[in-house]
């Protein structure tokens, strides 16, 4: 059986994304759901790597603003 401890779920573009924060007999872990046009797919993470998945989104983060800031070249 899981218990859910939190919900969320998020609307980008013409995706939804489900947050799932569970726990089980086996432990606590995140289940992220992506449903496009009624497709759904799915990873878990352990609740033991969560850190490590938001340093890798963090950096993300940091890398798109970076390129958003940089300036377009013209075509020559």
């Amino acid at each position: 059986m899981e218990n859910v401890i939190l919900s969320e779920k998020i609307q980008v573009e013409r995706k939804q994304f489900f947050f799932d924060l569970k726990e089980n007999p086996r432990g606590r872990f995140l289940k992220i759901t992506e449903d496009v046009g009624g497709r759904r797919d799915t990873i878990i993470v352990p609740s033991t790597g969560l850190e490590q998945v938001r340093e890798v989104i963090e950096r993300a983060i940091a890398a798109n603003a970076a390129v958003e800031t940089q300036p377009v070249e013209a075509a020559g």
